[in-house]
């Protein structure tokens, strides 16, 4: 029986012992690949480290998705504004923005009011939504155009 042929119980080769330099490479072979194996036993037993790793790509894609449906519903209100730009009818935009301004100005005399009248921490908290209205001011005035014209139109479908 050659050395190739023979083999220990769990298939590993019998090592050659005509030269202890062998021996040692032959050794530190094993233990490098013993250590690889361990590794890779340990990260695949690392139940806490995989759910991390999968709870991070699942908010990574959640938020890929959400970024992707906030650009489609962008897109789409743009082009809803626009068709409705288009099919309304001037004196019904001129009455809009008429509107629109009295909002305006009914808006800012009761902030005033309210800024006079309210205890500071509902003043924190206005600001705090004002801030915030102030940031997503173009979706804001698209929807208000939008329910104006709504209510105008049947307003005037009403009056028929």
């Amino acid at each position: 029986m050659n050395n190739e042929e023979s083999r220990t119980n769990i298939g590993t080769p019998v090592p050659d012992a005509s030269s202890p330099e062998k021996l040692r490479e032959q050794v530190e072979h094993t233990r490098d690949e013993l250590g690889h194996t361990v590794e890779a036993l340990a990260a695949k037993a690392d139940v806490k480290a995989q759910a991390k790793e999968k709870a991070a790509a699942a908010r990574e894609q959640a938020s890929e998705k959400a970024a992707l449906v906030a650009d489609q519903i962008r897109g789409k209100t743009e082009q809803a504004t626009q068709l409705v730009k288009d099919r309304t009818p001037d004196p019904v935009l001129e009455k809009t923005a008429q509107a629109a301004a009295q909002v305006r100005e009914s808006a800012t005399r009761a902030g005033q009011y309210v800024a006079d009248k309210a205890p500071d921490p509902l003043l924190e908290k206005a600001d705090r939504a004002a801030s915030l209205a102030r940031a997503n001011r173009t979706p804001l005035l698209v929807g208000g155009a939008l329910l104006a014209a709504f209510l105008l139109v049947r307003h005037s479908r009403g009056n028929r």
